[in-house]
């Protein structure tokens, strides 16, 4: 379906020397990084938009940059074990420069407003435009540079090698591509909310089965299909260092994370985990607001879904380590802008990273819950607690849903505004660019499908066949969802106050894709 890709693998032996001149991977790297879906991440939310309000935080250029970072120096200790070296040749080899290029590509098909925008763009594919696979931000990063990125040497994609595109495939499947195991790999359940609509992540769209496929034929017989290469094991886990740790840095800086109200939520789980681990599911529901609960709840929760490698007295350890480091220290002090307050940031961030990155190890064999690449049980244990704390005292506060709830109207009426205009006879020779070519791409997608795979072009309980009316509607709703998951924040709102007529000024950065 797309167009041939450059196969170029590892030799025999891990961590083999090339002419850097000549290093496919490192072609891969400097291909990714000079595409312009990667320059527009750095006007792509992470957790928080920065636009217009001053605020130092992370995006999502700045993000991928800090995993690319961790995920080399994984990379790079990993192979300088020698007692890994047989195992790691064994499961397909590490590349230190694969897993940047990976790292570096990972978020590429993220939209604007971060997961906010994922959610909503999902919601308006899968209920508006009928796409069975609806929107996913690994599954759009896949197909950027395998489809709709144009600056390789082919027309399509960044033509990059089959083993940076499977270090990308966190998650290698479809949405609706049943795995057939009793316990659902990470990712692959359906999310409790959405009953039918398949895995909750996934890393291609039907679009991109054919080269998923592809870029896992020279794993097959080394690992199990349903399992991340070691390389996008590698890439996987500096992805959760990074975000347990820098976003921490960022809500700190800007005052939202608060040392009272972290101090009694992990103060209180451990002066009473013995009474909160006797209260009933219902009780626990009924206190949830009150200190304390929210952990114990989570230390539930891990013993439900990995139990494979939950362990309470790992966990009160965990717990004891992020108070020490976190509260009794970073959080100490309120940020003020000082050399001192920069020092102090620097050092959590610097203390964390090494530690996490350092207790990296390897499995052969590993449950479907984790990857080939793992941390230490103590510090897999830390990383959870981090991720808590960022989403009890960050993501579930009632301002930030506030104005999440603005920008998932902005992207609705963007898509309604688009969809009318994409479906405007009169106006179709005055459509964007590249709007247009998106339409004609996925047509000639969805029409090909029809053809050779019709049942991937419907949901669970769809009809078949596929016909020429069906085939459009989908190529446009595709067109649609792939034109608003290029923009950056300020395109998409600079976009709608264009298409609203809220605007007097003529040319906008929204037209310069």
């Amino acid at each position: 379906m797309h167009n041939e890709h450059r196969t170029a693998r590892r030799s025999a032996g891990v961590g083999r020397t090339a002419d850097l001149a000549t290093n496919p991977f490192r072609v891969d790297r400097d291909r990714v990084a000079s595409s312009p879906f990667f320059a527009r991440l750095g006007g792509v939310t992470q957790v928080v938009s920065s636009t217009g309000s001053g605020l130092l935080v992370h995006n999502r250029l700045t993000h991928s940059l800090k995993v690319a970072q961790a995920a080399r120096a994984i990379a790079e200790r990993l192979i300088g074990r020698p007692e890994l070296t047989a195992v790691l040749e064994k499961l397909g080899g590490c590349d230190p420069d694969v897993v940047e290029a990976a790292a570096l590509a990972h978020d590429l098909g993220h939209p604007p407003f971060g997961h906010l925008g994922e959610q909503v763009l999902d919601r308006l594919a899968r209920h508006r435009f009928g796409l069975p696979d609806g929107f996913e931000g690994n599954a759009q990063s896949f197909r950027i540079v395998t489809t709709t990125d144009v600056r390789g040497p082919k027309a399509l994609g960044l033509d990059l090698t089959v083993a940076v595109r499977a270090a990308m495939l966190k998650y290698p499947w479809t949405r609706h591509q049943p795995l057939g195991l009793p316990v659902a790999p990470r990712g692959a359940s359906e999310p409790d909310d959405m009953p039918g609509t398949g895995s909750s992540k996934f890393s291609a769209y039907v679009t991109e089965i054919n080269d998923l496929r592809q870029s896992r034929e020279p794993f097959e017989g080394r690992i199990e299909a349903w399992q991340q290469t070691v390389e996008a094991s590698v890439m996987d886990t500096a992805d959760d260092i990074a975000y347990a740790i820098h976003d921490l840095e960022d809500f700190h800086r800007v005052g939202v994370l608060q040392h009272a109200t972290v101090a009694a939520e992990l103060g209180t789980w451990q002066t009473q985990a013995v009474d909160l681990a006797g209260l009933s599911d219902a009780e626990l529901s009924a206190e949830i607001r009150m200190p304390g609960r929210s952990l114990e709840t989570l230390r539930r929760r891990m013993h439900l879904k990995d139990s494979w490698v939950m362990n309470d007295e790992a966990f009160a350890l965990a717990v004891r380590k992020v108070s020490k480091e976190l509260v009794d220290g970073l959080l100490s002090v309120p940020f003020d802008g000082s050399v001192e307050a920069e020092q102090a940031v620097a050092g959590f961030s610097a203390r964390w990273t090494r530690r996490l990155v350092d207790a990296v190890g390897v499995i052969e064999e590993p449950t479907p819950r984790s990857g080939h690449v793992v941390l230490a049980v103590q510090q897999w244990h830390e990383v959870q607690v981090l991720k808590f704390v960022h989403r009890r005292f960050v993501l579930l506060r009632p301002d930030l849903a506030l104005h999440q709830r603005g920008q998932a109207r902005l992207l609705t009426s963007l898509v309604d505004a688009l969809e009318q205009w994409v479906t405007d006879r009169t106006e179709a020779d005055r459509l964007p660019r590249r709007l247009h070519d998106l339409v004609e791409l996925a047509e000639t997608e969805y029409a090909a499908l029809a053809r050779t795979e019709p049942s991937t072009l419907v949901g669970p309980t769809g009809q078949l066949p596929i016909g020429p009316d069906v085939v459009r509607g989908l190529a446009r709703g595709r067109a649609v969802v792939d034109f608003v998951a290029s923009l950056t924040d300020n395109q998409a709102a600079a976009l709608l106050e264009a298409l609203s007529g809220r605007t007097g000024q003529l040319w906008t950065d929204a037209f310069v894709l």
